[in-house]
């Protein structure tokens, strides 16, 4: 039991998450209890980025962008890079040699004693105006054997700004109980303010191209895009 992340190392692995508790409180013995009996299924979300290591610090999911963001066919691992290596492009991109640049854990991850599967990302426009509003929409399915509850998180990424906006913003999210083998419809509404940030003289909701998120977690879910007109 911890009060924050701990820098563990690579040994860790997603299933050793279950085995880590934060200050629960009084009633944390009979919480962990229900979980480990199976009389409740987990359904808890990070609220922060837990890191590989110490060198990854400071990783957060609504880092700003870079001019070489770092892909699965562009990073190179500090131990493929040869010995005494010529000048080349190698490690070039934006991300920890030694630690890659995806973190242990992302933002909002949880664990369950079910699946999840996350399908039908729908909006009702694919344009709204700067004093409008619009209507998205996702099916979530619980694919496993238990009962148990979702916590379903909605990210935003606003382009291009008069100043740098974040790769990702949370905008909302819903918990929401879904029996094994049943489908729910979720539905989350942004407006024109849920768009708006501080340009450092006033807050404003500028035009231009959004990508809207829907999953369980800061890296993970189904995509879609609109315009601000």
């Amino acid at each position: 039991m911890a009060g924050r992340p701990l820098a563990i190392g690579d040994e860790l692995n997603e299933s050793d998450a279950l085995l880590y508790a934060w200050h629960g409180g009084t009633m944390a013995g009979p919480a962990l209890a229900d979980l480990i009996f199976g009389k409740e299924s987990p359904s808890g979300k990070l609220p922060v980025t837990f890191v590989k290591g110490e060198g990854q610090i400071p990783f957060y999911y609504y880092r700003k962008a870079t001019g070489r963001d770092a892909t699965e066919n562009t990073w190179t691992h500090i131990d493929n890079i040869p010995v005494e290596n010529p000048q080349s492009s190698l490690g070039y991109e934006s991300y920890h040699l030694d630690y890659g640049f995806t973190p242990l854990l992302p933002f909002g991850y949880g664990l369950s004693y079910t699946t999840f599967t996350y399908s039908d990302l729908t909006l009702s426009d694919d344009a709204i105006s700067t004093t409008g509003s619009i209507t998205v929409k996702a099916n979530v399915t619980n694919s496993g054997e238990w009962d148990a509850d979702e916590i379903v998180q909605l990210y935003i990424r606003d382009r291009v700004g008069s100043i740098t906006r974040p790769i990702k913003e949370l905008k909302g999210y819903k918990r929401i109980q879904i029996k094994k083998g049943e489908t729910a419809e979720v539905e989350f509404t942004l407006t024109a303010a849920d768009l708006a940030f501080f340009n450092g003289r006033e807050t404003v909701t500028e035009p231009g191209e959004f990508d809207v998120w829907i999953g369980p977690d800061s890296d993970h879910g189904l995509h879609s895009e609109f315009k601000v007109e």
